[in-house]
């Protein structure tokens, strides 16, 4: 498989259905996730997707062949659209994954895995809730992506050095957020979004 074929896949993913604006809901394109996840070394690998959404990154990272993924978020209605993904993904492959899912609160995540993936709200709605799946992550696995608004990277950077993590390689995208709620004024708007890969020192 190559990067292109990787993306081919997880653009076949279903996406939300309905969105919590206080969960800041926005769905990763799949030719993002495709770039991170190829760059990544996932395979045979423990790995979790925390707020998981649809389960993009560890359904990715299972089909690049991680060990096993926990997948977690808080919507019981989005955890159900991530089985169904991994449903169709498992048909496709004609294989079995490892896979488990956890309808929970980000903060009550404790398991240890070599490497998570996580795109979380950035905090424009909750203040702080991006710094929340922060503390988790650097808790619990030993590799991290992040994402985050480009221009919180001071933050970012700073947050993982005071927890032992080293921020080595930054990916910069236009993150096309589409309308989703009324008071969206056009149909798509293009914001500055990083992907921080950090490892534990």
């Amino acid at each position: 498989m190559n990067k292109k074929e990787l993306e081919i896949n997880l653009s076949l993913l279903k996406g939300f259905i309905e969105r919590d604006i206080k969960l800041e809901q926005y769905p990763t394109p799949s030719h993002i996730a495709a770039e991170v996840l190829w760059d990544s070394n996932v395979s045979g690998k423990k790995v979790a997707d925390l707020g998981c959404g649809n389960g993009i990154f560890g359904i990715g990272a299972l089909i690049l062949g991680a060990k096993e993924v926990v997948f977690l978020d808080i919507d019981e209605k989005i955890l159900k659209v991530a089985k169904e993904n991994l449903k169709l993904v498992e048909d496709k492959f004609e294989k079995k994954f490892k896979a488990k899912f956890i309808l929970s609160d980000v903060s009550e995540f404790d398991k240890k895995v070599d490497i998570i993936f996580q795109n979380p709200p950035f905090g424009t709605k909750n203040e702080h809730a991006d710094r929340d799946f922060l503390e988790v992550a650097v808790e619990n696995c030993l590799e991290l992506y992040t994402f985050h608004k480009t221009s919180t990277k001071k933050f970012v950077e700073a947050f993982c050095r005071d927890n032992s993590f080293k921020v080595l390689k930054e990916y910069r995208f236009k993150f096309p957020l589409k309308a989703a709620f009324k008071f969206h004024k056009s149909a798509v708007k293009d914001i500055e979004v990083s992907c921080f890969y950090g490892r534990k020192i």
